[in-house]
């Protein structure tokens, strides 16, 4: 199975170029959209979506993200072997918030020029280089042959968590349609496992929240803290816009402290 990540849209022939160089190379191969509706350039909103969704598909599934502002330049492209499957797309961080809940095993450049398409365009490496990839994997071609092995891919900054004493620092990840704020943070950064009550830190608000399950344990319009259906920490407001109750962006620092 192969899936695609992208901020192509649905009017231009960009996504139908790529399924046809899969299918051509790989006529049975299975293809799943997860979404070509990215906004454009925006690499951490494809990262929280695929990190989202990636879970959910079979192992051995191998996960096509084209979001690619720098496509033809320096970037690299890069293969990304996890416990569980395979991610293809540039070396700007698009695929690491999913390859790593995944456990990365092995990273590699994409540099054999025999899979990929024998011309390729410096303004698409989604068509040229990484749709072949994808499909040379699922028809079961070792990861190692499409270039040597990397130990630094980017890390972006939406991946990483700080700790000062006894609080935990990130960044919004992201804001769904709801209006939830999403943290890049997970359970696991909170140490203590009984939490009753956090203090949440924004950049125009302080607030004093009940850790909760569902967003029903708040009144109506009032704020609350749980664990989302993705894992991730969220801020919300029941049957409210917590984002704009609290003019929260994406990318903005977020401090937490639990007790």
């Amino acid at each position: 199975m192969i899936t695609l990540t992208s901020d192509f849209g649905l009017k231009d022939p960009y996504v139908a170029e790529m399924k046809g160089v899969i299918l051509t190379i790989h006529p049975k191969a299975m293809l799943v959209d997860i979404t070509n509706d990215i906004e454009k350039f925006n690499i951490r909103m494809a990262a929280f979506v695929l990190a989202s969704a990636a879970p959910y598909f079979p192992d051995g599934t191998v996960h096509l993200v084209v979001v690619d502002p720098e496509v033809g330049t320096t970037r690299r492209a890069i293969l990304i072997e996890s416990q569980k499957g395979f991610f293809v797309g540039p070396d700007n961080g698009v695929l690491m918030l999913a390859a790593q809940s995944q456990g990365i095993e092995h990273v590699y450049q994409l540099t054999n020029l025999k899979l990929m398409l024998s011309k390729v365009y410096c303004t698409f490496h989604g068509r040229d280089i990484f749709a072949p990839a994808a499909a040379h994997l699922d028809i079961g071609v070792r990861s190692s042959e499409f270039g040597p092995e990397i130990k630094d891919p980017v890390q972006p900054a939406f991946t990483k968590i700080e700790k000062e004493a006894d609080s935990v620092i990130g960044e919004v990840l992201y804001i769904d349609g709801f209006g939830n704020i999403i943290t890049n943070m997970t359970p696991k950064d909170l140490a203590n496992n009984a939490i009753e009550t956090i203090n949440v830190q924004l950049p125009q608000a302080s607030l004093k929240l009940k850790f909760a399950k569902t967003y029903a344990e708040a009144k109506q319009q009032q704020p609350i803290t749980l664990v989302g259906g993705h894992g991730f920490l969220e801020i919300a407001l029941n049957q409210g816009d917590a984002a704009k109750k609290f003019n929260v962006k994406v990318g903005e620092k977020i401090v937490v402290t639990a007790f």
